[in-house]
């Protein structure tokens, strides 16, 4: 593992993804003690509108920003770095104006023709248009600081954005409770306005700060000659749209299981109560802890594009294969023993977090999809480090086929039922994250395959021995200290089987964000 910037980045945004959802989770089981499921319905009727009208006009942004500023950077170029920058700032302005009111004139229609089912509805979604136009802004910042490898930025601005989005949302909830549950709901929503403008002031003020020294860089360089304003937009348009895209089928893949698992579910001979439960089992307790588990590979795939995207441009295939291999590696060093960690400690999971045991087996099922996914996301990145951001959308596709046909055909049968759906997105994961590695070793870049079964390895030692302490545990107390006693267990016996296997040398371990300091003084004293 070199020095890479993008490793301090990958743990910044690591560390703010966690606050962005433990903030997240604060907020829904508050919202849902206040509103109740009839104002939480009101709610989740707008959002997903809100949520497909964002995905079309800037999901793609900060991705597609942050490799031709990166690719400009790597040429010193930042003159034609902030001209990109400014150039997405005007853009994106106007399409999230366009798309504001595209939002706001649909509203009625989407009530009206019965795409939301219920009137009341139309509040929350009306308030949602203008946080459109902010968050549109916001990518154009985050992708521009993203481009020049300056985590620091993005994740405080998610942070915060969050945390005033959530303060509102109960603040507006709670006061207009008394007025209606559907006023509520649209209090509820307005909180992502003074978020998105949480978010956009805190970049600003990074911005604000860095200008000087992004100014002096551009002064000290040699004058270049500048791109039109068509040739910046058509390059956006082409890196985006696929990511745009790719984002757009996440919700296609959750919907195939709301649409497909309990029809399914039904043809396995469960009645509807039996396979809503069930449902919930897979949707409301499994799937949560599996996005949880994630986050780690996603902010590494984050920080990697424009950290591949600059090597790329100065065609340093050593630096690529070096930065690629270091995030492969540090991925399945998260991801494999968290996905072993979810199965061997099911049980106590389900019983600690959820009350009931009921759900274990879903949870161990779904665990495979932790690596799986998380592979997926850090090749993605890779592939779109080097400009290939199609290939993950046309995967996507693929493996939103491949899903809808094993959700059927699995869940349906009544030895498998809900096991089939969790064992669908595995395969779903499995194939995706295998075609993106094909499409990177057709492009030189090769996956470390002894370093992942020395991986695999300590995870299993770890989950036998986290397993057995959780079961010896539970049985002599409760199942909270057998949680516990095992989470505490397998940690230690993990970071003892890394080191025994040789998963990572001293080297390695010295650029590891925080530790490698303490690590890296301790090999001085030795010498």
């Amino acid at each position: 593992m070199g020095k890479d910037k993008f490793l301090r980045g990958a743990l910044i945004l690591t560390v703010a993804g966690l606050m962005v959802k433990v903030i997240g989770s604060v907020n829904r089981i508050l919202l849902s003690r206040l509103l109740g499921g009839e104002g939480i319905g009101l709610y989740q009727m707008a959002y997903p509108f809100y949520l497909l009208m964002l995905s079309i006009c800037s999901a793609g942004v900060p991705v597609a920003v942050s490799i031709i500023v990166a690719e400009k950077v790597a040429k010193d170029d930042y003159a034609q770095a902030h001209r990109v920058f400014k150039v997405t700032l005007g853009l994106m302005a106007a399409f999230g104006l366009v798309f504001s009111l595209v939002l706001y004139g649909s509203a009625g229609l989407l009530v009206n023709s019965g795409w939301i089912r219920d009137s009341r509805a139309y509040y929350a979604l009306v308030v949602l248009t203008p946080a459109v136009f902010f968050s549109s802004i916001l990518a154009s910042f985050r992708g521009y600081f993203q481009g020049y490898q300056m985590m620091t930025a993005p994740a405080v601005s998610q942070i915060l954005e969050q945390l005033v989005r959530v303060m509102t949302m109960i603040g507006l909830a709670y006061f207009l409770l008394p007025y209606g549950l559907e006023y509520a709901a649209a209090g509820a929503a307005f909180g992502a306005i003074p978020g998105g403008l949480a978010g956009l002031l805190v970049l600003s003020w990074f911005y604000g700060r860095a200008r000087k020294q992004w100014k002096e860089k551009i002064d000290r360089q040699v004058a270049t000659e500048e791109d039109s304003i068509r040739v910046i937009a058509k390059r956006l348009f082409l890196l985006a749209v696929p990511v745009s895209c790719a984002n757009l089928l996440i919700p296609v893949t959750s919907s195939i299981d709301m649409l497909l698992v309990p029809n399914a579910l039904g043809r396995a001979g469960f009645g509807v109560e039996a396979a809503t439960t069930l449902f919930g089992y897979l949707t409301g307790m499994a799937q949560p802890l599996m996005m949880m588990a994630i986050i780690p590979a996603t902010s590494l795939a984050a920080s990697l594009v424009p950290a591949v995207s600059e090597a790329f441009t100065l065609h340093r295939s050593e630096d690529i294969l070096r930065k690629t291999a270091s995030a492969f590696k540090i991925c399945m060093l998260v991801v494999v023993p968290a996905s072993v960690g979810m199965w061997s400690l099911a049980a106590p999971i389900s019983g600690t977090l959820y009350g009931t045991m009921k759900a274990a087996e879903v949870i161990a099922n779904l665990a495979p999809s932790i690596a799986f996914l998380g592979i997926f996301q850090v090749t993605t990145g890779a592939l779109q480090g080097i400009g290939k951001t199609s290939i993950p959308m046309w995967n996507m596709l693929f493996g939103v086929a491949l899903k809808a046909f094993a959700v059927w055909q699995l869940a349906s049968m009544a030895s498998f039922h809900i096991q089939g759906a969790a064992w669908a997105s595995n395969l779903n994961f499995a194939a995706v994250a295998a075609v993106n590695i094909f499409f990177l070793y057709r492009n030189g870049i090769s996956f470390p395959v002894k370093d992942c079964l020395k991986i695999l390895a300590a995870s299993g030692c770890m989950g036998a021995a986290g397993k057995m302490t959780a079961a010896f545990v539970t049985g002599n107390a409760s199942i909270v200290a057998g949680l516990a006693a095992g989470m505490a267990v397998s940690v230690l016996v993990y970071g003892a089987a890394v080191m025994v296997l040789g998963c990572i040398n001293r080297e390695e371990a010295g650029q590891i964000p925080l530790i490698g300091k303490f690590i890296r003084r301790c090999s001085d004293k030795e010498k």
